[in-house]
């Protein structure tokens, strides 16, 4: 009789048994470093190729350190201080930030425009226009620095004919700091334009249509409701656009190098004219005089001017997002007041 009560408490132990193996068991209990293992080779890759390459960096820009001679003697903030009294560096930083602003600005105000355009869901081959708005960005910044040297040369650039059929003396491009600035923002404008478009227009169509259609019912205009709801509300999609263009354009190199190419080289022309961080930076570093230390000083101002930069553009929206919560916490406290006194 107690042999026969075992054997029956044993199978009755046994579906309990399964239960808790079962609620015990699975890919998240047996491996918990399974997620871990997955994005572990990000964060190998990164580190070696982004954190230690920033530390060291900033290491090597701390000695005299020379492609032929090696590393010498430690200088400290001595590179840095150099840095500072070099009018060279503070031209290139003044040529980069003119660039950036003639190429952002109307980068941004141009793919605005165009994202309104194809926005339309009356625009006939709306596919087609949006693929090909990604054709200059795959586009190799060979290809587009050798269409628009020709565009603007100075004797048979298309440009110059343009001017010159309008009634005015052409324009050497190469020459001036403000011409060849416009030259090479124009570059950068039509490569980036349509990813900067893209974006937007992925942020538009995110944009409920009950906002429009109650507008429409208002009798806004187009041009009131893209002011009125989409700019509003495609802040966020402007302020990651902004910040993109702006750290694309601290780091710009190979558009005013292929732009000199032959009338300047890796001097931004022949008065510095167009000379950027990045150009002076490989000057520095891989022809004469080969100061690896002093490179590496610019790099990192550059990665802060950079940091700062994005900064600047996130603090401006959080002063306008703080803005914007004071006037609706007026506007309540004001509703409530006029409700309270009914």
């Amino acid at each position: 009789m107690s042999t026969t009560t075992e054997v029956v408490s044993k199978v009755d132990d046994q579906p309990k048994r399964r239960r808790r193996r079962k609620s015990g068991s699975g890919p998240a209990h047996e491996e918990p470093w399974a997620p871990y293992l997955f994005v572990s080779p990000f964060f190998i890759l990164f580190s070696i190729f982004g954190i230690f390459t920033l530390v060291y960096t900033f290491w090597v820009s701390l000695h005299d350190w020379s492609l032929i001679g090696g590393m010498n003697e430690f200088t400290g903030i001595g590179n840095y201080t150099r840095l500072l009294e070099d009018p060279r560096f503070w031209k290139a930083t003044g040529n980069t930030f003119s660039i950036m602003v003639l190429s952002t600005v109307p980068q941004m105000i141009m793919a605005l425009i165009l994202a309104e355009v194809l926005n339309d869901r009356l625009l006939k081959a709306s596919h087609f226009f949006r693929s090909s708005l990604l054709v200059p960005n795959i586009t190799s910044v060979v290809a587009i620095a050798i269409v628009f040297q020709s565009l603007f040369a100075r004797q048979h650039g298309l440009i110059n004919a343009v001017i010159q059929l309008v009634g005015f003396e052409p324009i050497n491009w190469h020459a001036g700091r403000l011409t060849s600035h416009i030259a090479i923002a124009s570059m950068v404008n039509w490569q980036f334009t349509g990813f900067n478009t893209l974006i937007f227009l992925a942020a538009m169509q995110a944009i409920p249509l009950s906002y429009y259609e109650a507008a429409l019912i208002d009798g806004a205009s187009r041009f009131q409701r893209f002011v009125r709801i989409s700019l509003p509300l495609l802040r966020p999609a402007i302020l990651f656009a902004t910040v993109l263009s702006v750290i694309g354009q601290l780091q710009l190199f190979a558009q005013p190098l292929l732009f000199g190419a032959g009338a300047g080289s890796t001097s931004g022309g022949n008065d510095n004219q167009y000379l950027t961080i990045l150009l002076y930076l490989y000057s520095q570093a891989f022809q004469q005089p080969f100061r690896f230390g002093y490179a590496s000083a610019i790099a990192w101002t550059l990665v802060l001017v950079s940091a700062l930069a994005a900064g600047l553009v996130f603090g401006v929206n959080a002063l306008l997002d703080r803005r914007e919560n004071r006037a609706e916490r007026r506007s309540k406290k004001a509703a409530a007041r006029k409700e309270a006194v009914r």
